[in-house]
């Protein structure tokens, strides 16, 4: 089972309490029952003479496993249940069944596919009045972070609920000329006073917000537009589609959340490096734009679309070359949107080994995010070693002069790491590593995939090279602690 960090649970938990303030309100509340669910449901048919059960329908593998298991065991108990889509906007297998049997593997052919659909339904309304639970005699209310396991506090701005989740919704969306004009690759990921885009993810992934009804409402302002509004891919509504694009792929692909095993994935030999893994989880890579995205990660549980871009791409083919699944497992850990197939299917594109096969294209741990954030204020907020640093330096600090680090107070190789790799040599020897993977791959899917390609990321071959010649001075000159830098990028970031 995966690891989930203390930001995502309390998350799960707030909701919870949220739903049960809710219900409370409409006459009834919430029960959370302790254990097993195929220990616990024959205990409370028989207990509390259950005689229906009703569920949303759950997709991911663990969980339709489960629900079998329960159905099963309903059926013998003589409960009678029955299921229902909602938690996307449209039933995954149907979509499946319209396209002759086959899986979509390109957003493109997916979006053909709902244009051939239709809306989905509406959203329905709650109800006013929900008759109370029956009695019962166990402990059946939320559980407490400390009753769970954990000791730490959370430290994520964002709150769980539907309450919140609606808040946001009604936020965002009253600005319509800001919903008509989204195109989610010209936002800034280095936003964080108010993050560029709606961050309503999390309450996508929990339940707290139905998809139909933020599909619903971005249809009706639409409608007002008149067409002139952004379209799919790119638009508020397309990002809710590339949701249901890799629900739909992913529930209908074996072994989807790993290499082996899956149809989809190329198989690439990734390096195994724990070291490098650690610095990149820790925000300790010496790059200060992955750095602060991996810090923004760690303390608020969430970072912007753009920015897991750039860190999978580092981890992965542009520079660490250590496996997607691993980055993959820190995101399930430290993501409070978190989510089974849309963690897999973007880190798959990310690193090319699905979906996306221009694996030359490759994000620059330095001018990425300088074109958004000039100044560094980012940088600022999420690594404060750097924050006295002059905005000259900020994106590649150890080319400061050393009387200009002494000044700030921010030794590098002291108070802050050097490039853990030469950006520019190892991605290089990166791409010819790709190249030679994708030979031995021959994947027939390769020429569809490359129908998704996106244009936001950046050449570094030719957009960082002046970052990286002062990498190379500053290994080759500036310090002789710099030297284990150059060999780790000679091998081609092996461990």
């Amino acid at each position: 089972m995966a690891r989930v960090g203390v930001n995502r649970y309390n998350f799960l938990l707030e909701s919870l309490s949220d739903l049960d303030q809710s219900l409370r309100l409409r006459g009834s509340r919430l029960l959370v029952l302790r254990g097993k669910p195929q220990e616990v449901f024959p205990r409370i048919f028989q207990q509390w003479q259950i005689n229906q059960l009703c569920f949303e329908v759950d997709v991911e593998p663990y969980a339709k496993s489960r629900d079998a298991t329960i159905a099963q065991l309903a059926a013998a108990a003589g409960v009678t249940v029955s299921s229902h889509v909602s938690h996307t906007l449209y039933d995954t297998e149907q979509l499946i069944a319209q396209n002759n049997g086959k899986v979509p593997v390109t957003m493109q052919s997916f979006t053909k596919l709902i244009d051939k659909v239709g809306d989905p339904q509406a959203a329905l309304l709650a109800p006013a009045i929900i008759p109370p639970p029956g009695p019962f005699d166990e402990l059946v209310s939320v559980p407490t972070l400390a009753e769970v396991g954990f000791t730490q506090a959370p430290t994520t701005i964002f709150k769980g609920g539907e309450s919140q989740a609606l808040a946001r919704l009604e936020d965002y969306l009253r600005d319509t000329k800001w919903v008509c004009g989204f195109e989610k690759p010209q936002t800034d990921p280095s936003a964080f006073l108010r993050p560029a885009t709606t961050v309503l993810s999390p309450y996508l992934k929990f339940g707290c917000l139905s998809p139909r009804l933020f599909h619903q409402q971005l249809l009706a302002i639409y409608r007002v537009a008149k067409g002139q509004h952004s379209k799919p891919p790119v638009s508020l509504r397309g990002q809710l589609l590339w949701r249901e694009f890799f629900y739909t792929a992913g529930s209908n692909t074996p072994n989807f959340d790993v290499m082996a095993g899956n149809p989809l994935a190329k198989q690439i030999p990734w390096d195994t490096n724990p070291v490098y893994l650690a610095a990149w989880k820790e925000g300790r890579t010496g790059y200060p734009w992955i750095d602060a995205a991996m810090r923004q990660l760690a303390e608020w549980g969430w970072m912007h679309h753009l920015a897991r871009h750039s860190v999978a791409c580092f981890l992965t083919r542009g520079d660490l070359y250590v496996s997607w699944e691993e980055g993959k497992a820190v995101f399930e850990e430290l993501l409070i949107d978190a989510d089974h197939f849309l963690n897999a299917a973007n880190w798959m594109w990310l690193s090319a080994t699905a979906f996306f096969n221009q694996y030359y294209r490759v994000y620059s741990p330095v001018t990425f995010g300088k074109k958004y954030d000039p100044e560094g204020k980012f940088i600022r907020r999420f690594v404060p070693q750097l924050a006295k640093l002059p905005s000259k330096y900020i994106y590649e600090p150890w080319t400061a002069p050393l009387d200009v680090q002494q000044r700030c107070g921010c030794i590098i190789g002291k108070d802050y790491p050097y490039p853990i790799v030469d950006h520019t040599a190892i991605s290089k020897t990166n791409m010819a590593r790709m190249k030679a993977a994708y030979e031995a791959n021959k994947d027939p899917a390769a020429a569809a995939a490359a129908a998704n390609s996106e244009d936001d990321g950046d050449d570094d071959v030719t957009k960082s090279s002046r970052a990286s010649s002062s990498t190379r001075r500053a290994a080759n000159g500036s310090s002789k602690r710099r030297t284990g830098v150059v060999a780790a990028a000679k091998r081609g970031g092996a461990a």
